[in-house]
């Protein structure tokens, strides 16, 4: 949901990373949002995009 030019504090001493920008516009960015199209369609590039988990689930391949 960031775009070029938004605002982002880092801070380092709390462990924080805020966007600053309200929550209308979040959300009206995520009513807009579509996902984008894989960058492979063969191979084994593409078969490990369509099938990897995310990054916080361990980023698996096998999952049941």
């Amino acid at each position: 949901m960031v775009e070029d030019g938004d605002t982002i504090t880092i801070d380092a001493v709390s462990n924080r990373i805020e966007l600053d920008v309200s929550e209308q516009t979040l959300e009206q960015r995520r009513q807009n949002w579509q996902e984008p199209a894989l960058r492979f369609e063969r191979g084994v590039l593409a078969k490990y995009a369509r099938t990897v988990s995310s990054a916080s689930k361990g980023a698996v391949t096998d999952l049941p």
